[in-house]
């Protein structure tokens, strides 16, 4: 393989796995100059197999990987390998937000709630890239299972609606005047960390297909459920004592309860997740009950 060839195979695999904004972000990942990237992406480009927001059309990339000369064995790009390491990847930067998210509502920081904000942006691009990649190897394996390749897509658009959780959490330093009472603080924190470890253990059971972790992730779903009425309490406590003369202050108790519904609203959407997981790769159909009446 060329120098060229393997330079290309590095961006094309950065464009693919890891979701830059721009050319100097490639550039800068593989040390090389913006207008090196720039010229060995043009022709790509004008073929379309590259497009805006660098989203690959993979149908034409098959082509071009073919002329790279070991590409596919270094990484297959088709079917199963490819979208789990998209979404690998979406759930690393989901896991990023939420943690920003939470930083700045610890430290009260409006700059890291708006970077928390800025990150949805990259959210719901790597959504977008994971269903036309899907779309894509469909139809290019006609023996794939479409009714298992839809279930991609619902993951992604799971973690994309964490992600607007993420941003809930965010607007609370925002929007809001008070920061949160020590008390209130250290029941959020209990649940900030049970949040994480649901995403964690859910997208390990989806992707390795270690179903068998539904057990833990209910647990996690119940202490999540505990914190949320201990803060729930604490705040009912708190709006008995207060006067509510300041609008402000009124506004404070409802943005405190979003903040709450937020991290309950995370933790539903994994178990959620696991149900498809388990859809996935054990073939056990989801209930068709919603969970609120189960």
């Amino acid at each position: 393989m060329s120098k060229k060839d393997k330079t290309l195979k590095e961006i094309l695999d950065i464009i693919l796995y890891e979701n830059p904004s721009t050319q100097d972000e490639i550039a800068e990942k593989l040390g090389i100059t913006r207008r090196y990237v720039t010229q060995l992406l043009q022709p790509l480009v004008k073929s379309g197999t590259v497009k805006r927001a660098y989203m690959i059309d993979l149908k034409s990339y098959e082509t071009v990987v073919e002329s790279v000369e070991d590409y596919v064995s270094t990484r297959d790009s088709k079917g199963n390998v490819l979208i789990n390491d998209m979404l690998a990847n979406m759930t690393k930067h989901v896991h990023s937000q939420l943690e920003m998210s939470f930083e700045a509502v610890l430290e009260y920081d409006e700059n890291k709630a708006s970077k928390a904000l800025e990150m949805d942006y990259a959210t719901n691009n790597m959504v977008e890239k994971i269903r036309t990649s899907v779309e894509t190897i469909v139809s290019i394996n006609k023996h794939s299972e479409i009714s298992k390749s839809i279930l991609y897509n619902e993951i992604a658009y799971d973690l994309e609606r964490i992600g607007d959780y993420c941003g809930h959490i965010a607007k609370f330093v925002i929007n809001d005047v008070y920061e949160v009472d020590g008390n209130i603080l250290k029941k959020l924190k209990k649940m900030y960390k049970t949040a994480q470890s649901m995403i964690r253990l859910t997208m390990k059971a989806f992707i390795e297909g270690k179903t068998e972790l539904k057990d833990d992730l209910m647990e996690m779903e119940d202490t999540i459920h505990i914190m949320q009425s201990k803060a729930i309490n604490l705040i009912a406590t708190q709006m008995a004592e207060s006067t509510f003369d300041e609008k402000e202050r009124s506004n404070y108790f409802i943005y405190l309860f979003r903040l709450i519904k937020a991290f309950k609203r995370i933790g539903d959407i994994a178990v959620e997740m696991m149900d498809v997981a388990v859809e996935f790769h054990d073939n056990i159909p989801r209930p068709t009950t919603p969970r609120t009446f189960r």
